[in-house]
């Protein structure tokens, strides 16, 4: 019988993935693009933010549904990967090198699949979000301190999940200590998307 797991910390192994949504015959599939290390996670928070629906009888809550979940939160990390900002169509490359900052650059919001590792004290659960979009960092940093003392300044985005265009709706996927171990260790090469029988 496998060992449960009871607690969670730190956060490594963050990727990312382009999605292309195509449709077909009004039938959405959805495909991703390469993993992508995302170098330099600080800190993850995530909260569902599913809408509540309540019809109050009989001077109860009778019935109480819930819309289409979003999960939505922040991401924060030593800094935003220039070639991650070229992929999301945030910057161009001018002649010269320098990368260029457009207001037509945000007219399409391109998605993208978002892995990450959080440790437990039986193994370490790998996790997949499977179409997010992103806010984009802020730009700032700080004076040295008096003595030279360099404190890094981070960079927070947004990230915000929803379901997948596609029939299946699939939003969140982890592993457990009864995951395949092939499924496990391939779980940052490609995306995992899920079979049933």
């Amino acid at each position: 019988m496998a060992q449960t797991q009871k607690i969670k910390f730190g956060l490594s192994h963050v990727h990312y993935a382009l999605v292309t949504e195509t449709v077909v015959s009004g039938v959405t599939t959805t495909s991703y693009g390469t993993l992508k290390p995302w170098p330099g996670a600080v800190s993850l928070s995530m909260t569902p933010q599913a809408s509540k629906s309540v019809f109050r009888a009989d001077d109860s809550d009778y019935y109480v549904s819930y819309g289409d979940g979003t999960i939505e939160g922040d991401l924060e990390c030593a800094l935003v990967p220039d070639d991650m900002k070229k992929d999301l169509g945030w910057v161009t490359t001018d002649n010269n090198g320098v990368l260029v900052e457009s207001a037509d650059n945000y007219k399409e919001t391109k998605f993208i699949a978002l892995e990450f590792q959080i440790n437990g004290d039986v193994k370490a659960v790998r996790h997949c979000l499977y179409k997010c979009s992103l806010s984009r960092p802020s730009l700032g940093s700080q004076t040295t301190g008096e003595n030279g003392q360099v404190d890094p300044v981070t960079e927070t985005v947004t990230v915000t999940a929803t379901p997948r265009a596609d029939e299946d709706r699939y939003l969140h996927a982890y592993t457990t200590e009864n995951t395949a171990t092939a499924t496990y260790e391939g779980w940052f090469s490609t995306v995992p998307v899920p079979t049933f029988s």
